[in-house]
């Protein structure tokens, strides 16, 4: 029986408890403390570590660098990111390295190294996170929302360290995105990829990756390329000794564009720099209009998303605008003297206070409404009091008048 979890690795029902990481070289004179991630992460109700158990060990290295090496497919979303926050918040220089499998929530723990290194043959997976709800449909709707708001969070794991907005990378977790060890440090997941033909495909072959829609990078289509150029531009291949290996490149670019030697000194370099930025402050200092031409300024405003348009047509718009809002002014303004009238018609209001409703809708039409509404009519007496008389009685008298012989014997005048 598997019982899949927040990022949809299944827990075997039989498994008996077992350690999912190691840590060795915890004091500073050993050196860099190792820490192995080789398994499922986070403990089920039929066993393993939790994260906290993870946190409280970790706390206890006291070497100034960290060393993670990692080779699992996953587990609960929630202890991947308390581990990566863990790591993060030690004092301790955290290098992470993939040996063979960084899938679901192992590949947010390898997000928490300053560097990140990709062993040859290595894999990493990203993904929306998955679960289970029993519960009527608003437990459903609820579940969903978290779920909707997990993977929000996730993405901007990736997008922090790759750069890129977290629409793309959350685009990339719902296609569950499988790369290579090179593919991973060109998306920006990590700086560099090292080792030697080593047994990647051996350690990532022990897990059943049939439990996700792709099993393996050889079985899931290209990563998508992102928009944005990622952070870790300078991230090299096996055998790169960090950004070491990107000068030669840059000189050499350099040497093309200025003409010098490649192999000249930076003196040399520095000063064929100069010579050209000096040449173009005199071609830009000989410009006398100063004017951009046209097409300058038309491919300016198609660039940036904006629209040249004739400035008697922008005043009319501008000026249509203007009207159109007076005019809008005004029938809310009518609107309003309308419902202060019919409050006060229906005796919800008194006459005095036809001002202060009208101020009250000004400042909030909605709110303002609504309470007049509420109001029961007949609070405030329309009818005019202070008269003794009963009404019926006078009405029968104007009758009893215009009935009498003397009344209509003026009728014919």
């Amino acid at each position: 029986m598997n019982i899949r979890n927040g990022m949809g690795v299944p827990t075997n029902t039989s498994a008996k408890k077992r350690d999912w990481y190691r840590i060795q070289n915890k004091a500073d004179d050993d050196g860099p403390a190792e820490i192995y991630i080789y398994d499922e992460i986070g403990e089920s109700f039929w066993g393993g570590i939790s994260a906290n158990q993870f946190a409280r060990d970790l706390a206890e290295i006291t070497a100034d660098e960290i060393t993670v090496h990692i080779n699992s497919p996953g587990g609960f979303a929630y202890d991947g990111i308390a581990i990566l926050n863990a790591l993060r918040g030690h004092k301790a220089k955290v290098t992470t390295i993939v040996d063979g499998l960084a899938a679901s929530a192992a590949s947010m723990i390898a997000m928490a190294g300053e560097t990140v290194v990709m062993n040859r043959n290595s894999q990493m997976m990203i993904h929306d996170p998955n679960g289970v709800c029993v519960g009527n449909p608003k437990d459903m709707a609820d579940y969903a929302a978290y779920l909707d708001k997990m993977g929000e969070n996730i993405a901007s794991i990736y997008a922090e360290r790759a750069g890129g907005e977290n629409a793309e990378w959350r685009s990339a977790m719902q296609a569950e995105t499988w790369y290579s060890a090179e593919e991973a440090v060109e998306a920006g997941l990590a700086d560099r990829v090292e080792g030697t033909d080593a047994d990647a495909d051996k350690a990532t072959n022990k897990f059943d990756l049939t439990i996700f829609n792709y099993a393996g990078r050889h079985a899931a289509p290209k990563p998508a390329n992102l928009a944005t150029r990622p952070k870790n531009s300078s991230a090299t291949e096996a055998g790169d000794a960090g950004k070491e290996g990107t000068v030669p490149t840059l000189k050499e670019g350099l040497a093309e564009r200025f003409g010098f030697d490649a192999d000249a000194d930076d003196e040399t370099v520095l000063s064929a720099v100069d010579e050209a930025l000096a040449e173009q402050t005199s071609d830009a200092g000989s410009d006398t209009t100063g004017e951009p031409t046209p097409s300058q300024v038309s491919n300016y405003a198609r660039k940036h998303g904006l629209t040249i348009i004739d400035q008697a047509q922008y005043d009319e718009v501008v000026a249509s605008a203007s009207q159109g809002r007076e005019a809008r002014a005004q029938q809310l303004r009518d609107a309003d003297e309308a419902l202060v009238t019919n409050a006060i018609k229906d005796g919800r209001i008194a006459p005095a206070r036809r001002e202060h409703w009208l101020t009250a809708l000004a400042a909030d039409r909605d709110g303002a409404t609504q309470v007049l509404d509420s109001l029961e009519k007949g609070l405030v007496p329309v009818a005019e009091l202070g008269h003794g008389q009963n009404e019926s009685t006078d009405v029968d008298e104007v009758t009893n008048i215009r009935e009498s012989d003397a009344y209509k014997g003026l009728e014919g005048f």
